[in-house]
């Protein structure tokens, strides 16, 4: 999912007109030679927004790595400082892709106040931020992890149901009530034929497809199954992906506004 998604950043930046550059490290990188890069991103003028691709390989702290990246440069919204000014209201960097999540739901004119919205996931790339940006667009929300009991009953009281735990095909129709807009965040590669065939019966085309990759891009809900009860869907590829990537542009340039720079 890291791979693709770096990919689709560069991709992006390029048809905005921004400068890039993905800075890649050996996995056997340590902490000295990683602090030593983000303290040149942090000293060069010309960088307006960096982010620490997680997951980081075994051994390497992720709060360190942003600690020591620091907030002025940090594009993602994961600092402490940002993360803080968000849940207390304050003006702060929000993580791209509840950004785009939230940004979903207005174009698409889903009703947000009043509406109960549950998240399934309380990550800090994706639930915990998401629930701070929905509490503020007045939903009621619920957020559900992996010791939450009778997980379908609780996804079917959402008018929003998000999906963010990275478990392909975990939410099914018997999760979602019928009408519910349900939001899918997850990327995950499958490579057995079985669950291929079961997730797409029929589709040839997806068939088709990963006979010729091996593998197919799903996220956390079976599309096909949910499709037929909820209200509006997301796929995955090309839902909330591409959001993401567009408010990490949009982070970025504001960013660059904030640091006294044209453009």
């Amino acid at each position: 999912a890291s791979a693709v998604y770096v990919g689709s950043k560069e991709k992006a930046t390029r048809e905005a007109g921004f400068a890039s550059q993905a800075v890649r490290l050996p996995a056997d990188t340590d902490f000295g030679r990683l602090g030593a890069e983000l303290d040149r991103l942090n000293a060069d003028d010309a960088v307006d927004g960096v982010i620490v691709q997680l997951p980081l390989p075994r051994g390497l702290d992720p709060d360190r790595a942003l600690d020591r990246l620091g907030p002025e440069k940090e594009v993602d919204g994961l600092h402490p400082l940002h993360a803080g000014r968000l849940w207390s209201g304050g003006e702060a960097m929000v993580p791209a892709t509840p950004a785009g999540v939230v940004e979903l739901l207005r174009r698409s004119g889903i009703r947000r106040e009043g509406r109960h919205a549950v998240i399934v996931g309380r990550s800090r790339l994706v639930g915990k931020p998401l629930a701070a940006l929905l509490l503020a667009e007045q939903c009621t929300v619920t957020v559900c992890h992996s010791r939450t009991r009778d997980l379908a009953a609780v996804c079917r009281q959402a008018d929003i149901l998000v999906a963010a735990v990275g478990r392909p095909a975990l939410i099914g129709s018997d999760h979602v009530r019928p009408g519910a807009t349900v939001i899918d965040v997850g990327t995950n590669r499958i490579t057995d034929p079985g669950m291929v065939e079961r997730l797409f019966p029929g589709d040839e085309r997806k068939l088709r497809s990963f006979e010729r990759r091996g593998s197919l891009l799903v996220g956390d809900v079976d599309f096909t199954a949910v499709s037929r009860v909820a209200g509006a869907i997301t796929p995955v590829p090309g839902g909330v992906g591409p959001l993401t990537v567009a408010m990490l542009l949009v982070n970025t340039l504001a960013n660059r506004r904030r640091r006294g720079r044209a453009g």
